[in-house]
């Protein structure tokens, strides 16, 4: 593991990450070592290994046909070209899996920590998802305190995310620590490949499982001081203070597009720190380099993941994403971190413009998001801009189309705005502004 520890007040918070996702379930050795070469050389500063890498979902031990040399040897490759190495799991799961060590849900004693029995011919929804364990259970709450503690030290991690349900939202038992159900309404159900239990005591059961997350989290944190933890409880439909306070950052939605990622950060930046709000960017229609912009723009609000395989990416798209993710860390990142952010346009709807600025009034130095949707009709916008010094001038610097710098005053950017054009639709530009002294 990589001895620095990024926290929301270092320079090389946020980080800029490539996820495994863009191979699916389907990634193996030979790919992982691909893209941790790829990542390096496009400026990456992590790979995450995303889920695929296991043997069974609650078998957390790495799958021997896909990752024959285990996954140590991953997080060396990506240290040693100077990459962190971050690991995806869902370590509140139990299965139909029987191999040593995994939560198999025919075990007596892990029978007993699920939320409900499962039907006789229960079958797993999906390759990733299980039966949630009730982590109220003292017994559930140390197996999964040792496991994660083992995988962080056996695999060299320096991130950890956690996906799924990891605080149970209802249970069916009445020997656990919490409030019993009410039989005459408990409803056990599947759907979108998990089993539910609806009782009276779903608010109960889901405090006493949260109160054994914080603490398997706050025990992860004590013992590797120097681990990075992602929050990605529900897919990222749990975005809340408490996780916050127990994690480093989150990912906040489970939908990779760029209109769905500015949705995601449009809502969530209002209540916590931008840069801990990730978004996924997935493979999307480009047609030309201003669309490829756009995609990438979009997932570079806050903290920017990658969910694409970037050994397909031809030679130009290579040289702009390098640039982009150069631009990211230089000019984004420190007011990402340290500026205030204003919203300057209502909630993106991908078919008019939208806008996010953030100024830092210490430095004097702020930068405008601007998207264009898809609306052939409106080639120009006005953003009205907020946070200035009215006295002041600035110089505007455009990313993309430098002929359009000038200087212009604080007081005239924040009446009567900063118009901009843009000849492509779902295109996008970056304007800079310097305080002139």
């Amino acid at each position: 593991m990589l001895n620095h520890h990024d926290t929301i007040e270092t320079a090389t918070y946020p980080l800029v990450v490539n996820n495994s996702w863009g191979s699916g379930m389907q990634i193996n050795e030979s790919q992982a070592h691909n893209m941790i070469r790829d990542s390096a050389e496009l400026g990456f500063e992590m790979f995450h290994l995303d889920a695929g890498w296991f043997r069974g979902v609650g078998d957390w031990y790495p799958d021997p046909k896909k990752f024959p040399h285990g996954l140590a040897p991953i997080a060396d490759y990506a240290h040693q070209l100077g990459l962190k190495f971050g690991l995806w799991i869902d370590w509140a799961q139990a299965s139909l899996d029987q191999n040593p060590g995994s939560l198999y849900i025919h075990d007596p004693k892990v029978r007993n920590w699920l939320v409900a029995d499962p039907p006789p011919n229960w079958k797993q929804g999906d390759e990733f998802k299980g039966i949630t364990i009730d982590l109220g259970v003292p017994a559930a709450h140390d197996w999964a305190a040792a496991t994660v503690q083992r995988v962080v030290k056996d695999y060299h991690v320096d991130m950890l995310e956690h996906d799924g349900y990891v605080v149970a939202q209802g249970c069916s038992r009445s020997d656990h620590p919490h409030a019993p159900p009410d039989p005459a309404h408990t409803r056990i159900y599947e759907d979108s490949g998990f089993l539910w239990a609806d009782s009276s005591n779903a608010t109960d059961v889901s405090y006493h499982a949260t109160l054994a997350y914080y603490d398997i989290q706050s025990r992860l944190r004590k013992v590797n001081p120097g681990l990075l933890l992602e929050i990605c409880n529900d897919g990222g439909r749990m975005v809340d203070f408490g996780s916050a306070a127990h994690g480093d950052y989150f990912s906040i939605s489970d939908a990779y597009d760029p209109l769905s990622n500015r949705r995601a950060f449009y809502d969530a930046s209002f209540v916590l720190p931008p840069a801990m709000l990730e978004t996924y960017v997935q493979k999307w229609p480009t047609a030309n380099l201003d669309n490829f912009h756009y995609v990438l723009r979009s997932g570079m609000l806050g903290w920017f993941t990658l969910m694409l395989d970037t050994t397909a990416w031809n030679e130009e798209e290579h040289a702009a994403a390098r640039e982009a993710i150069s631009v990211y860390k230089s000019k984004l990142r420190p007011l990402i971190r340290e500026a205030d952010l204003y919203h300057v346009s209502a909630r993106p709807d991908g078919v008019h413009w939208d806008g996010t600025e953030y100024f830092d009034a210490v430095h004097g130095r702020g930068v405008l998001f601007a998207f264009r949707g898809s609306s052939a009709e409106e080639t120009r916008h006005t953003f009205v801009l907020q946070g200035l010094n009215a006295n002041r001038m600035y110089q505007i610097a455009f990313e993309d189309h430098s002929s359009e710098n000038r200087s212009v005053s604080g007081s005239e950017l924040m009446s009567q705005g900063m118009e901009i054009s843009l000849p492509v639709t779902n295109s996008s530009e970056l304007i800079f502004l310097n305080e002139m002294k």
